[in-house]
C-alpha cells in the first residue's frame, strides 16, 4: 500500500484533495469509512489532543490499522492540533500516519524552532510519518460559534510560508489563507458560507511547493473549496459538519425509537448521518474521479 505522502502527492497531480474527517468513537469512524469505501477513494482520519484523550490514542490506532489490514484500504490516521511534542510521540509510538504539530499561536520564529525539533525527533522514530506544521490565525474550536462581527485574521503571506518549510522541513504546510475553526449558526442555517482567499493559496504554493492543508473547511462555501483544490490544497480539514450530523443523526435515532435501549438499534441513524456528510465532501472534493 502506497505511503500517506505518496496518496496525498498523487491528489496533487489529479487536482483533487484527500478529505479529513475527525473521529472521537465508532459511530464516526464507521460513517467516514462506509462512505470512502464506496466512493473507493483514500481517506483521513484525525483525532485532536481532546478527541484522543477522549477515545483512547492506542485504541484509535488500533481501530484504523484493523480496518486497513481486514479491507486493505488507504485509511489514515493524523494526531490532529498537536501541542507537545509529547503527545506527538505518544501518537507516533501508537501508529499514528501523520501529525498536526501546531503552535501556530507562537511566534513565527519561535514556531518554528520547535516545530523543526519536532520534525527531527518524529522523522528519527518513523521516517514515513507526514509531520505538519500550521503558521497563522484561523480561530480554534470545531464548534458552532454565535453570529456577529467577523474576526479579522490576517492571512499568511508567502514570504512567511516559505521561511518556515525551509527552515522546518514540514512534509505539509496548514496556512491561514480565510479559513476559521468551527462554524456561525447562520451557517448552520446555509445563511452565509465561509469564503477563502484563493489567490493567496496559489501564492503560497508557488513560494513552498509542498503540499497544503485547508483547515476549518465547515461550512465553506462548495465553489471556495473547488477553486482552493485548483489553487494547491491537497488536503481538507471537515469537523463541525460532522460533528452536528452525529448529533442530529443521534437525536433522529432516539426519537424514532423512544423506547428502545440497544445502542446497535439506535446509533445506525447517526453513522447514516455522518456517512452523507462525508460522502458529499468527498465527491466534491474530487472524489467521482
Amino acid at each position: 500500500m502506497q505511503k500517506l505522502i505518496e496518496v496525498v502527492q498523487k491528489a496533487g497531480r489529479n487536482c483533487v484533495a484527500i478529505g479529513h474527517f475527525n473521529i472521537a468513537d465508532l459511530v464516526l469512524l464507521k460513517g467516514v469509512f462506509e462512505a470512502a469505501r464506496e466512493l473507493k477513494v483514500p481517506v483521513m482520519v484525525g483525532a485532536s489532543e481532546g478527541e484522543r484523550q477522549f477515545a483512547g490514542t492506542r485504541l484509535l490506532a488500533a481501530a484504523v490499522r484493523s480496518l486497513r489490514e481486514e479491507f486493505d484500504y488507504p485509511i489514515f490516521l493524523n494526531a490532529d492540533h498537536t501541542h507537545s511534542l509529547a503527545s506527538a510521540t505518544e501518537a507516533v509510538k501508537a501508529g499514528f500516519d501523520a501529525v498536526v504539530f501546531d503552535l501556530s499561536a507562537l511566534p513565527l520564529e519561535e514556531n518554528a524552532q520547535s516545530t523543526k525539533q519536532a520534525v527531527e525527533a518524529l522523522k528519527s522514530m518513523n521516517p514515513a510519518v507526514v509531520v505538519e506544521g500550521e503558521i497563522g490565525d484561523i480561530g480554534s474550536g470545531s464548534e458552532i460559534h454565535a453570529d456577529g462581527p467577523t474576526p479579522d485574521r490576517a492571512l499568511s503571506t508567502p514570504e512567511e510560508a516559505r521561511q518556515f518549510v525551509t527552515e522546518t522541513k514540514v512534509d505539509t504546510l496548514a496556512p491561514a489563507v480565510g479559513n476559521s475553526h468551527g462554524m456561525r449558526k447562520s451557517m448552520v442555517t446555509g445563511k452565509e458560507r465561509k469564503h477563502l482567499a484563493l489567490e493567496r493559496i496559489r501564492e503560497i504554493k508557488a513560494a513552498t511547493g509542498v503540499p497544503l492543508t485547508l483547515h476549518g473547511g465547515s461550512g465553506t462555501a462548495d465553489e471556495d473549496l473547488k477553486g482552493a483544490i485548483r489553487a494547491g490544497i491537497n488536503i481538507i480539514h471537515i469537523n463541525t459538519e460532522l460533528r452536528l450530523a452525529w448529533k442530529q443523526g443521534l437525536e433522529a435515532g432516539l426519537a424514532q425509537r423512544a423506547d428502545e435501549v440497544v445502542p446497535y438499534k439506535i446509533l445506525p441513524s447517526a453513522v447514516a448521518a455522518v456517512h452523507d456528510v462525508v460522502s458529499a465532501r468527498l465527491r466534491l472534493f474530487g472524489g467521482q474521479n
